[in-house]
């Protein structure tokens, strides 16, 4: 589908490409990934020929008729309904709906309506509404006009219509940074079930892990693919990295042992040849080196200068929102203790929003009560303040105002290099700055507050894997309160440990975690008609029981007697991963070079009827599982 062969590409005087090859077949889902500023949005710029190849021959071919796609930008502000501007994304098909309507010949007409058939146009509607349903939108939406809608959801709008056209080759970059965690586990879902093949850019570990077939890295200027999602990346990247250490180990050993040969006889006459081959084996040794592991800059949220007792905050009986008539939350009841870890969840347009902008006091409380002590400092992050630096001042002259005035200039550029600036960044001024920098930077200037309270609203939508990872450790380390919303499971799972539900103008503990939340999300998309995909079970909340010996013995009477479907689910199970084991062997022995066509060719034949052992192996499998867990149930109650 697409091959990359000798890619030399730099920006100015840095080069981002040396030699860079990689091949994709179809059919695969590519995760790209590499550090920001690596050149991972460049490559797909390349590709899709936005900017031209260097040379003659261009070193990236794609497969000759291939249709490719990606998201240009945000849809545009206009009078057309979102529903509408979805449909016209793939194009042979308005362009055939178009011309249906002004067609006279009657041959003509006849292989328009037989090509609109072929490409199922007539579906083309709840397609596109299963899509804009799947990435947050309502029915009520659908046939809004695209101008109500702000960027981020015109943006939504963009994917949906990139994925509605279906094209031969999708490439995303960072999608999720405009979704939820609901819209990110709904898109998981639809990129294993795309029919074509994908090639994303993403910083988030868990879509990576879920959804995609490959990880193609981008690291010291080249591109590795391996198969398999981010994890499976790390161990292989660990082993090669410890081969490397051990190979080297033994050069380095064998290369002292001549040196000592040749400084022990060059001088004698005697062994003067034998010090003169052992010269050349030196000179012919290809030094073996060990590519330095480049790590982002550690996140800092120093501790609090004052230590307060619980609890830091109480809010009883709170209307939340935007005016006597936008209320978005009622009865709102939350108390806030020094060592809460807390991940808000709620699908899009819930009030997660709201409700921590109120927490923080960017929002006024419309009605109820507040308690919190004077001492209580809280750092409040959202996208909206990359937008609230100060255009034309450099890091260092923002660092120099979140410091006391008679802080040495020396002092500030310390603090402003342990934010992550290096001597030449802290000059440049912040509208230079990436996104992730720009993160990075009032991040900074909210630890430098030292508050008792984070508020993280989003804060990875530009940040790379190993500052997310860094983040994770910081906010872990971090000795007061954390609130987070965010679309990466991860970074949730990793540093929270309570949730709250944010629903239906109501805000609750949740009692699941986050592996139930998202079934139950999955679920009830399934039953609105949103998506086809299997739902997981949601989180079941036990209610007090009235014997709970009496219910361990009938669940286990139950799990007895349903031991057969267990067996067969479970052997279901086996063959699955068996069939999905020797795909990634195909998968990979396919990604060499050098191979024969006839070798190609039974290659995929083997791993098409592989996918459809897998497949109905899966069907057993859910099947199966779910009639075991049905009678177990049905036992038990």
């Amino acid at each position: 589908m697409l091959e990359i062969k000798n890619l030399d590409y730099r920006v100015e005087a840095r080069p981002l490409f040396d030699g860079a090859s990689a091949r994709v077949a179809a059919g695969w889902k590519v995760g790209l990934i590499g550090r920001n500023g690596t050149g991972k949005s460049t490559l797909l710029r390349l590709i899709r020929e936005e900017i031209a190849s260097p040379g003659k021959d261009s070193p990236i071919r794609l497969q000759n008729g291939a249709r490719l796609g990606w998201v240009a930008q945000e849809v545009a502000p206009t009078d057309q309904t979102i529903l509408e501007v979805v449909l016209e994304a793939d194009a042979e098909r308005h362009a055939l709906m178009q011309e249906s309507e002004t067609a006279t010949d009657p041959d003509r007409i006849g292989d328009i309506h037989a090509r609109l058939l072929d490409i199922d146009a007539w579906t083309a509607e709840p397609r596109a509404a299963e899509i804009l349903m799947g990435l947050g939108f309502t029915n009520a939406d659908l046939s809004r006009a695209t101008r109500e809608f702000s960027g981020g959801w015109r943006m939504r709008a963009a994917i949906a219509g990139a994925l509605f056209a279906q094209p031969d080759l999708l490439l995303l970059d960072e999608p999720t940074n405009y979704l939820d965690l609901e819209g990110a586990a709904w898109l998981e879902g639809y990129l294993r079930r795309y029919p074509n093949t994908v090639l994303i850019v993403s910083h988030d570990r868990e879509m990576l892990n879920r959804s995609v077939t490959h990880t193609m890295a981008l690291e010291h200027r080249k591109l590795m693919i391996t198969p398999g999602g981010y994890d499976d990346w790390l161990k292989l990247r660990a082993a090669k990295l410890a081969q490397l250490e051990s190979q080297k180990t033994k050069q380095d050993k064998d290369r002292a042992h001549l040196q000592s040969f040749v400084d022990r006889f060059r001088a004698k006459a005697s062994k003067a040849r034998q010090a003169q081959s052992r010269i050349k084996m030196l000179e012919k040794m290809q030094e073996i080196s060990i590519p330095l592991e480049e790590r982002a800059a550690p996140f800092n949220f120093p501790a609090p200068e004052t230590m307060l007792a619980p609890p830091l905050l109480e809010i009883e009986d709170a209307s939340m929102g935007y005016g006597p008539q936008a209320v978005i939350l009622k009865g709102v009841k939350l108390r806030i203790d020094p060592d809460d870890r807390i991940a808000i969840i709620g699908t899009n347009g819930q009030g997660k929003t709201t409700l921590v902008k109120s927490i923080a006091e960017r929002l006024p409380l419309l009605s109820g009560k507040r308690r919190m002590p004077k001492k209580v400092e809280i750092g409040y992050f959202s996208q909206d303040q990359l937008d609230e630096l100060s255009i034309g001042d450099t890091v260092l002259e923002h660092v120099m105002r979140a410091l006391p005035k008679d802080t040495p200039v020396a002092k500030q550029r310390s603090v402003a290099a342990q934010l992550g600036f290096s001597h030449e960044k802290v000059e440049t001024k912040v509208e230079k700055l990436s996104g992730g920098e720009k993160v990075r930077l009032i991040l900074g200037l909210i630890g430098l507050a030292r508050p008792q309270v984070l508020i993280l609203d989003e804060p990875t939508s530009h940040l790379d894997i190993d500052s997310r990872e860094a983040l994770i450790y910081a906010l872990n380390d971090f000795a007061g309160a954390v609130l987070l919303i965010t679309h990466d499971v991860y970074l949730a799972e990793a540093t929270a440990d309570q949730l709250w539900l944010v629903k239906d103008g109501k805000v609750a503990p949740y009692a699941g975690d986050l592996s139930d939340y998202r079934a139950l999300v999955m679920s009830s998309d399934r039953d609105k008609g949103g998506s086809s995909k299997p739902a997981a079970p949601a989180a079941v909340v036990v209610e007090d029981p009235v014997d709970k010996a009496e219910q361990r013995r009938r669940a286990s009477q139950a799990r007895e007697s349903a031991a057969p479907l267990k067996k067969k689910a479970d052997a279901a199970e086996k063959a699955f991963e068996k069939a999905n084991g020797r795909i990634k062997t195909i998968d990979l022995e396919l990604s060499k070079s050098g191979l024969s066509p006839q070798k190609i060719t039974e290659l995929s034949v083997e791993r098409g009827k592989l996918e459809a052992e897998a497949a109905k192996a899966e069907t057993e499998w859910l099947a199966a599982l779910d009639a075991y867990e049905s009678a177990v149930k049905e036992a038990v109650n």
